[in-house]
């Protein structure tokens, strides 16, 4: 069959399951949805926007709990990435994550936002899920654990993207850095860290806040992956959690994690950090930065005695 002949079935299929869809037929508009995938294969057509529009149009209009669901939106990823062996295109990934959002599954949206270029629909997204389902003590590790995911895949980016939004948008979090939350100081941290590439200074960061790593064992296994993919880390010989986080110290933190203190913890993180980077070379500017913003928050910790700091 002639490319213009597929097209116009394609078009054809996808009118029908569209009419099927609202006339509530959900089996046989699930069946032409398919048929439009099928066409999509045997053609070998190459991905474009308005057909990724379309596959997600028909993904949204499909029961959520039906197994034909399923078996589309696998197939669909499988047809956009062409064949490289990836996971899917990140646009489609982000259309379906936004119909995922408005059906408030929550964790499968997020799941395509971290395969997706869009960090900030992600953020926005984490405020509402965490705003509306998780506990008010745990408003940093929704966003804590899709930094590091993000960085795992090698999307520095978007992890910044969302990171940033969701503190700014999330109503329980504080105007920072520095954040009342430790893990939000580390991650912060770590994102500095990420772009100057060096061992020393992550190494000071994931030892200074096992306290708060500790919160969630799969912290660990991020962050080993995190360490070998931008400071140079061997992977680890075993498949327990660990490697460079391993070596690090386990003696108990001098301040408890959940509790509030003055402020210098975080200094002597950022100086420690500030030590580092003076003795590598190369990163004199993000040196000068981090001492400024040190300075920074010292002159207004003097202005306002209130200021609470948890490190």
């Amino acid at each position: 069959m002639s490319q213009s002949k597929h097209t116009e079935a394609r078009e054809l299929m996808c009118s029908g399951a569209l009419l099927f869809f609202s006339h509530g037929q959900q089996n046989s508009a699930a069946d032409l949805s398919m048929l439009v995938l099928e066409s999509l294969e045997k053609a070998e057509v190459e991905v474009a926007d308005e057909l990724l529009e379309n596959l997600a149009k028909l993904f949204s209009l499909m029961d959520p709990n039906s197994p034909e669901r399923v078996a589309f939106v696998s197939r669909a990823l499988k047809w956009s990435s062409g064949g490289s062996g990836k996971l899917g295109h990140p646009r489609l990934h982000q259309l379906l994550a936004l119909t995922l959002w408005k059906e408030q599954n929550y964790c499968e949206s997020r799941y395509h936002f971290l395969h997706s270029a869009d960090g900030e629909g992600c953020a926005h997204m984490l405020v509402e899920y965490s705003t509306s389902r998780g506990f008010r003590s745990e408003v940093d590790m929704f966003v804590a654990q899709a930094v590091l995911q993000f960085l795992c895949l090698k999307n520095k980016n978007s992890a910044s993207v969302v990171f940033t939004t969701y503190t700014q948008k999330h109503p329980s979090i504080e105007n920072g850095p520095p954040f009342v939350q430790p893990l939000l100081n580390f991650i912060w941290f770590l994102l500095l860290a990420v772009d100057g590439g060096k061992l020393t200074v992550f190494t000071v960061l994931c030892e200074q806040y096992q306290p708060s790593l500790r919160r969630d064992p799969m912290y660990n296994e991020y962050l080993d992956r995190i360490g070998q993919l931008f400071f140079g880390v061997p992977p680890k010989q075993t498949s327990s959690y660990g490697g460079l986080l391993d070596c690090l110290p386990q003696r108990q933190p001098r301040f408890p994690s959940r509790q509030p203190c003055t402020g210098f913890q975080f200094l002597r993180v950022l100086a420690r950090v500030c030590c580092c980077l003076c003795l590598s070379s190369g990163c004199e500017g993000l040196t000068v930065a981090l001492i400024h913003i040190a300075l920074t928050i010292v002159r207004c910790w003097r202005k306002e005695t209130q200021l609470i700091v948890v490190c």
